[in-house]
């Protein structure tokens, strides 16, 4: 299952490479996470500022690589898991979409509410070593920017700022999305630190800048001023990878016992995707068929 959209990620870096760049806009992607999944506006929100951290963390792996977040709160949501790759590819799914919140003290979406203010970021790299790359840290602060701030400083010892944005209208559709990631690379001086913080203190919220038209390149030069060097751009789209084929080849490692049950308690069977909920059915007879093929083949 996959959708176009307009939205695009950037990539560079700053300062004579003392920063490395992303910055992305997710609109269209988040939009198309909220229609899949039913989400009310807080978790639209909690969803999509995942999903936008995710395609910018995709982008910084190379060829096949690909990466699982899973955010695992004490909030009302569940938890929430995105999946993205190197080619700007981005899912996800939330156990609880229904949940929405009464506007927090900032009369903003209440995200941290929703996902927890305790829990753990999980982070899966399969980078196509024999084991995959594992990164946890514990929930900071549940608006999720700050986790992310909090994973890449602890989990990968690279100082980095993350801004992440939802903004969704009075019927729950998503407005606008994005965010960028500035990371500082060794070399980077105790001034230059101090010059990004200050920067980043005065930036007016990533939601009214997109709103008034701003790019990812425009996010960034917000950030980090004129003195960058984009070195590539690419599309985000969101993209799943379940098919028949691969539902059926689940069914089948079911075992025969279990297959047999399933024909003669129910006759038929329906698997949906937590991603993007598409529904695979199946009869009695497409069921024999699978049924066959998990029967133990005779040595010969």
């Amino acid at each position: 299952m996959e959708s176009t959209s307009n939205d695009y990620l950037v990539r560079g870096t700053a300062w004579g490479g003392k920063l490395r760049l992303f910055a992305v806009t997710t609109s269209a992607l988040v939009d198309e996470l909220r229609r899949r999944q039913g989400t009310l506006p807080t978790t639209t929100a909690a969803l999509g500022r995942i999903a936008t951290a995710g395609a910018m963390m995709g982008a910084m792996l190379k060829g096949e690589e690909k990466l699982t977040i899973q955010v695992k709160g004490d909030g009302p949501v569940g938890q929430i898991v995105v999946d993205a790759n190197a080619r700007g590819e981005v899912r996800g799914y939330v156990d609880h979409p229904q949940v929405q919140l009464a506007s927090n003290a900032l009369g903003k979406l209440d995200v941290a509410g929703a996902v927890g203010r305790s829990g753990h970021i999980h982070v899966i790299k399969d980078l196509g070593l024999k084991d995959p790359y594992r990164g946890s840290i514990p929930i900071v602060s549940g608006e999720l920017a700050e986790d992310f701030t909090y994973y890449f400083a602890t989990s990968e010892q690279t100082p980095s700022v993350v801004g992440l944005s939802v903004l969704v209208d009075e019927y729950g559709r998503v407005l606008n999305a994005g965010g960028f990631i500035v990371q500082m690379m060794p070399g980077c001086e105790e001034d230059e630190i101090a010059k990004l913080e200050r920067s980043v203190s005065v930036l007016p919220p990533i939601s009214a800048l997109l709103d008034q038209g701003e790019t990812p390149e425009g996010l960034l030069r917000w950030v980090v001023g004129e003195n960058m060097e984009l070195l590539d751009r690419m599309d985000v789209i969101f993209k799943c990878k379940c098919s028949r084929e691969r539902v059926e080849r689940t069914l089948i490692s079911m075992g025969e016992q279990e297959l047999r049950q399933l024909i003669e308690e129910d006759g038929k069977a329906e698997v949906v995707c937590h991603f993007c909920n598409e529904k695979y059915a199946f009869d009695r007879e497409q069921l024999m068929t699978l049924l066959d093929q998990a029967k133990p083949k005779p040595i010969s």
